[in-house]
């Protein structure tokens, strides 16, 4: 099983200094940057879009994963990888013509991810699995931070490694949502391998230590799901 990966989301930072949040994860070995991109239509709030990503790219060399949580991505994914992700997440929910989203975001040469809500079942992926390089299986409803983890994701995320060890094993499984030093070793015994965490990173005095944490519990679930 791949190691355990952590990303911060910026949904918990502190959007008045934002420079402050990015620089405070220096030296934490987080794998990326998560930025929630919120319409307001698809979800009920409204966070940033291209240019903030744009502003937030020169200050640190974690890379940033864009998560669309927006109608109709399709307008807008070149914008953002212009802007400086290196990965964009669409809702499959969120596409009327998922493949072809997921070719037109694999064509700016970016990761290509998808990711699904808590009642949204895997049987809207398996045709475009092998398209993916994330599924992101979203562990509260969209739209909030500081959410409680659902733990009826769990068998979930199960059959969600299962299907992906026959038809890609190289898929990365992200959960986002009431992700911390408790759930983690749960989601990752699951098969989870990146962890979406905000609250728990942010809302700690050293976001770089909580997300060390977090990545230290998931890797347990690792090594407990191996033996």
């Amino acid at each position: 099983m791949k190691q355990v990966s952590v990303h911060p989301s910026l949904l918990a930072a502190d959007f008045s200094n934002l420079r402050g949040a990015v620089e405070s994860l220096k030296g934490s070995g987080s794998g990326g940057v998560h930025c929630d991109i919120m319409d307001g239509h698809f979800v009920p709030n409204i966070t940033f879009g291209p240019l903030v990503v744009n502003a937030i790219k020169p200050l640190t060399d974690i890379p940033l994963f864009c998560h669309l949580m927006i109608e109709q991505p399709e307008l807008y994914v070149e914008k953002f990888v212009e802007a400086g992700a290196c990965e964009i997440t669409v809702h499959a929910e969120a596409c009327v013509h998922l493949h072809r989203v997921l070719q037109q975001i694999k064509a700016t040469g970016v990761r290509a991810g998808v990711a699904l809500n808590p009642s949204t079942p895997l049987c809207f992926i398996e045709n475009v699995i092998t398209d993916m390089d994330l599924l992101l299986i979203m562990t509260v409803n969209p739209g909030f931070g500081g959410q409680s983890f659902i733990p009826t994701m769990l068998p979930k995320i199960t059959e969600a490694r299962g299907m992906a060890d026959k038809a890609n094993p190289a898929l990365d499984i992200a959960v986002d949502g009431g992700i911390d030093v408790v759930t983690a070793p749960d989601v990752v015994r699951a098969g989870a391998n990146v962890l979406i965490a905000g609250t728990a990173v942010f809302g700690n005095s050293s976001p770089a230590a909580a997300s060390e944490a977090i990545r230290a519990a998931g890797e347990a679930g690792r090594g407990s799901r191996e033996i």
